[in-house]
């Protein structure tokens, strides 16, 4: 499809359309903490990671977040097991410890990313529902490469094809292959194919807890027994604890690295 791809800091009046556009994503999506209380300060935060593809009638048909983090910093060096939530945690407790200096700083370059941050992390891509199927995934995806170099690109990945296998465990699902070789999921196969290498598994990359009342109001389901539930949606069953009145959800992505340059 013929779409415009920029950067939001060169783009600002498209904030409102971006934040606007529906995703699509689970409702107890939504309520992961940090999900919660970081994801909508993505976009005015980091402006020039955030991108956005708009369509010949200039209408948003797809946006990608990725933040500036510093993997080198003292206590990280790896990538870490929490996954999407903790390089977001990262790449704001950097931003806010690089902002007194900024303020001191003169002319437009003082603002955006901290001079620390040697890694860029994806964190979401999404396409307008009615556009899905068209390739723009994976030219968001080009686009958000390009916009990390020369740091590289990291993607804590949400296997698009796991929910329909929640009982499978993540390492055993993200390294399955077709007989080309590329991961048998189509949104694993599409890094992979831009050059992507899966590095680890992050297996606690998002965590939703709630009492039970909010997870059948998230779901629409009963959760009144103890044990497994299989949430649509879900990448892996939710753990249902009746007597302690709450129910547990902890998400397992798959890194993957992107090249830098």
């Amino acid at each position: 499809m013929d779409v415009v791809i920029t950067t939001l800091a060169e783009r600002p009046e498209l904030a409102g359309p971006l934040r606007r556009m529906p995703a699509g994503w689970p409702e107890f999506v939504q309520h992961d903490p940090v999900n919660r209380d970081l994801f909508a300060l993505l976009a005015t935060t980091f402006p020039e990671f955030t991108l956005v593809a708009t369509d010949p009638g200039g209408q948003v048909a797809a946006r990608a977040h990725s933040v500036p983090f510093a993997l080198a910093a003292p206590g990280r060096a790896t990538l870490p097991d929490g996954g999407w939530a903790q390089v977001m945690t990262w790449a704001f407790a950097d931003e806010l410890g690089a902002a007194p200096a900024r303020r001191e700083a003169a002319g437009p370059d003082a603002a955006g990313l901290a001079a620390a941050a040697d890694t860029v992390s994806a964190i979401e891509v999404a396409v307008r529902p009615d556009l899905r199927g068209a390739g723009l995934s994976g030219a968001m995806l080009r686009a958000m490469r390009e916009n990390a170099a020369p740091r590289g690109l990291v993607a804590p990945v949400r296997p698009t094809g796991k929910h329909l296998e929640p009982a499978t465990p993540m390492a055993e699902y993200a390294f399955r292959t077709r007989g080309d070789g590329l991961p048998a999921d189509p949104w694993l196969r599409t890094h992979v194919r831009a050059g992507g290498v899966i590095e680890s598994i992050a297996p606690a990359s998002m965590t939703v807890a709630g009492s039970l009342a909010r997870w059948r109001s998230w779901t629409g389901l009963p959760f009144d027994a103890d044990g497994w539930v299989e949430v649509p949606g879900a990448l892996v069953p939710v753990r249902c604890a009746v007597a302690h009145d709450h129910a547990v959800y902890v998400e397992p992505n798959v890194w993957i690295r992107h090249p830098a340059g």
